[in-house]
């Protein structure tokens, strides 16, 4: 009778020796997650909001040697951490405010937690991306900073240089951001458009039209569902603001020919259906987020419900 060798004693005892040596390494790795979950409470700030702003987070650099290795389990950490702290400001805030636009929320601690978690985590996109769309209204030196980080640490990611140049295209810096658009441009992997950009923005720095391209590709790249719903709203804010343009000339020209402004938007149907803007079923010009606009028949003027979805600002 032959013996497998799988069965063999010697086979045995090697396998019991690698399944010890799996099982020791697993409860290492258990033991020091444990030890660095608890060394991160220690250290992390109140939970009270007003006593986090007295004090910043540990250094990116020292929890890189405090991590045991673990760098990209931190760096979630502190990623969570961030979109928290956001959305602890913005359920204590009593203004509507835009994600774009958070100066109001007086979010001290924004850019180190986002530049923590990319010094612990380079590769990481998603705090560059928040970074790059979030932080200019809070300290845009901060924005360009941690985005050139990004850009050092990922040299042949095209979609840094995007969002480089979205900063600068926010400033108004239309040189920058279309320098900035064309060292992405060359990169392998690039999309056309990229370069078509750069063109465009020494061109149409400031054109509407430069605007919904620029939001409509960020919608369009993001990975972090924030920002794509940053996107979505601020190309509905453009389209709305487009039907609203049309619809003063509207009122304008039913001023100049009756001597007044119209009453209802009932009284302007005609001009509302050359218009081609589409209705509700009462005959009021609808917003892109379907919600009818306001006619202030006093002013032959015309705004958004506050009900709107369309950002107002």
């Amino acid at each position: 009778m032959t013996t497998d060798k799988h069965d063999s004693p010697a086979a045995q005892r090697n396998d019991r020796s690698r399944t010890s040596v799996a099982v020791a390494i697993i409860a290492t790795s258990l033991v020091s997650l444990v030890l660095l979950t608890g060394w991160i409470d220690a250290h992390r700030p109140a939970p009270d909001l007003q006593l986090e702003e007295e004090g910043p987070y540990l250094s990116g650099d020292t929890l890189r040697r405090a991590s045991l290795g673990f760098n990209g389990l931190v760096a979630d950490w502190y990623w969570l951490r961030s979109l928290q702290y956001v959305g602890h400001k913005f359920l204590k805030s009593q203004e509507n405010i835009q994600l774009d636009d958070l100066k109001q929320l007086n979010l001290k601690l924004l850019a180190p937690l986002l530049d923590t978690a990319t010094t612990l985590d380079p590769n990481f996109k998603e705090p560059y991306e928040y970074a790059a769309v979030v932080l200019p209204a809070i300290d845009v030196q901060e924005a360009i900073r941690i985005t050139k980080k990004g850009i050092a640490a990922n040299p042949s990611a095209w979609r840094l240089y995007q969002h480089l140049g979205y900063i600068y295209w926010q400033q108004r810096d239309f040189q920058a951001a279309s320098e900035a658009y064309g060292q992405g441009a060359a990169l392998p992997g690039a999309p056309r458009w990229m370069q078509a950009m750069r063109g465009k923005m020494a061109i149409e720095g400031g054109s509407r039209d430069l605007a919904r391209e620029i939001y409509e590709h960020i919608y369009e790249q993001a990975e972090d569902n924030t920002v794509k719903e940053m996107a979505r709203r601020r190309l509905l804010q453009l389209e709305s603001l487009d039907r609203i343009d049309g619809l003063r000339k509207v009122l304008s020209a039913y001023q100049s020919k009756a001597g007044r402004c119209a009453s209802s938007w009932k009284e302007i149907e005609p001009l509302l259906h050359a218009l081609d803007v589409p209705v509700d079923s009462t005959g009021a010009p609808i917003d892109p987020a379907g919600t009818a606009y306001v006619l202030l028949s006093a002013k032959c003027e015309i705004e958004l419900d506050p009900e709107s979805e369309v950002p107002r600002r």
